[in-house]
């Protein structure tokens, strides 16, 4: 993740004051400013997302999603401009998660789609028992993934903060450090304990 530049970093904080002045305005500047980045950062939280990428492209998380954080933008109070991207992504993993729960329904254009190569009935030799696993099996990963996001969500803020920037925004420790005024060492720590906290909260088990 680039840093953002020096112009860039000032209108936002110009944004944001006009924002926390209750100017709602400012929020079409603010996703103005910050288009491209979260078009990028759309593109690769997508590719997380293959059954959604089969369906919808980086152009529709990024619509979805900006106006997801145009909303969340007059619902919260951000303190600098480094918070907006953490905030975008954590409004684009929400939309992704919506959309691949949409596409993993029962009645949804995905499922009952030819080309999905699956029968609605058990194979030959297939227990009913072990369809049912087959068609909950994805509705148990996006169960997983919604438990990850909320986990992050759960965070205390510098360990929440770390966490975004790897794994949302895949920055690296020392460009972490810049944003966050701190040492290499303390992100470190941070991304360690960040981990550990997020795995606890699942249980030791990772969302695929």
């Amino acid at each position: 993740m680039d840093d953002l530049h020096p112009d860039e970093a000032s209108q936002l904080a110009a944004c944001l004051e006009r924002l926390a002045a209750g100017d709602l305005a400012a929020r079409d500047e603010i996703i103005e400013l910050c288009g491209s980045r979260l078009r990028v950062l759309a593109s690769r939280m997508l590719s997380r997302f293959p059954t959604v990428r089969r369906w919808d492209d980086t152009d529709d998380v990024f619509q979805n999603a900006a106006m997801r954080l145009h909303r969340a933008l007059g619902d919260v109070q951000l303190k600098s401009p480094r918070e907006i991207m953490a905030l975008a992504a954590t409004q684009l993993h929400r939309e992704l998660i919506d959309l691949a729960r949409h596409h993993a329904g029962p009645g949804s254009f995905a499922s009952n789609h030819a080309t999905n190569g699956r029968r609605r009935g058990p194979a030959k030799g297939e227990e009913l028992s072990d369809l049912v696993a087959r068609v909950e099996a994805p509705s148990e990963q996006l169960d997983r993934w919604s438990q990850f996001h909320e986990a992050i969500t759960g965070l205390p803020l510098e360990l929440r903060e770390v966490f975004q920037f790897v794994w949302y925004l895949g920055a690296d420790q020392k460009t972490i450090a810049a944003l966050l005024d701190c040492s290499e060492r303390t992100v470190k720590t941070r991304w360690r304990e960040a981990r550990e906290s997020v795995r606890s909260a699942l249980d030791g088990k990772r969302p695929t």
